[in-house]
């Protein structure tokens, strides 16, 4: 009698569970991939490619100069910022408010072997070019500066106007 009665709650739960596995292979079950957000900082965010209005060319040097050292653009407009380094020693170039980018060099002052890989930065050998896509959603004052410990500080920056629509 108990073995009928096992084998009767064996049969009636196997329905269950055979629903619950469903006729879908495991690989079509797999979770939908999600895209990640996009992060907003007070300088704007990381721009489609795709919306790109302008590109503006910037030259670092070992004059700790950059060229041009100012650049103007509307609250809105998505920008590709093309840099080269034309130095014959690394240099980086780094976008944000001038209170983040001097917390930050403080900070390469102390770890200068830190590596980051941010969309408002790009590390450049001497003689590369590197990209950013940035599209700068508040108007006000921002920056653009090598942050490679010594650069900051001999003047490399350069700044960015974005005018209010």
């Amino acid at each position: 009698m108990k073995n009928v009665l096992y084998l009767s709650l064996l049969l009636a739960a196997f329905p269950l569970v055979a629903q619950g596995h469903g006729g879908e292979s495991h690989a079509k079950r797999q979770a939908p991939k999600r895209v990640a957000p996009v992060e907003e900082k007070a300088f704007g965010r990381q721009g489609d490619p795709s919306q790109v209005t302008r590109t503006v060319e910037i030259v670092g040097t070992d004059n700790m100069r950059y060229t041009p050292a100012t650049i103007r653009v509307r609250q809105g407009e998505t920008v590709k910022l093309v840099v080269h380094n034309r130095g014959k020693i690394l240099h980086e170039t780094v976008l944000g408010t001038m209170p983040e980018l001097e917390e930050h060099y403080a900070l390469m002052k102390k770890f200068p072997e830190m590596e980051h890989d941010e969309p408002y930065m790009v590390h450049l050998q001497p003689g590369e070019s590197g990209e950013i896509v940035w599209q700068f959603t508040k108007p006000g004052e921002f920056y653009f500066g090598c942050l490679v410990p010594g650069h900051f500080e001999a003047g490399m920056t350069g700044r960015i106007t974005v005018v209010a629509k």
